[in-house]
């Protein structure tokens, strides 16, 4: 950084050129609990969506790099919290077993893209009004 403190000087805005703001970016994360236990997050969106994508429980762990039993466990835990199925599974013979999202995973993916997206606009937009 170009403007460089004296030691127990606290920086201040007006301290900031332009260019020490210019590859800042404001980041945020965003998860839904409910009784302090997680019900959604990033992370869980992305396992029902790599599950739509593949059809299975076991290609979406694999895809994500996380071993089934993992992904069987965040989907339990989600539906347990939530009082609701999100993925119907077959057991399979020969060709293997399939898995696909409920009409209600698909319809908590929809909400909670609607709202992350809000949320990294509304961040974005208090960051510019607030740095730049």
């Amino acid at each position: 950084m170009a403007n460089e403190l004296a030691p127990g000087r606290k920086l201040k805005t007006r301290d900031l050129a332009p260019s020490d703001l210019a590859d800042l970016k404001p980041r945020s994360k965003i998860w839904i609990e409910r009784s302090g236990e997680v019900v959604m997050s990033d992370w869980r969106m992305a396992l029902l969506e790599a599950i739509a994508r593949t059809g299975s429980l076991a290609k979406a762990a694999e895809e994500m790099g996380v071993p089934y039993r993992s992904a069987w466990q965040k989907i339990k835990e989600s539906e347990e919290r939530l009082g609701m199925r999100l993925v119907d599974t077959q057991c399979g013979g020969a060709d293997g077993g399939s898995s696909q999202l409920t009409e209600a995973a698909n319809d908590l993916l929809f909400r909670y893209r609607q709202l992350s997206e809000g949320i990294s606009e509304l961040v974005d937009k208090r960051f510019r009004e607030s740095f730049c």
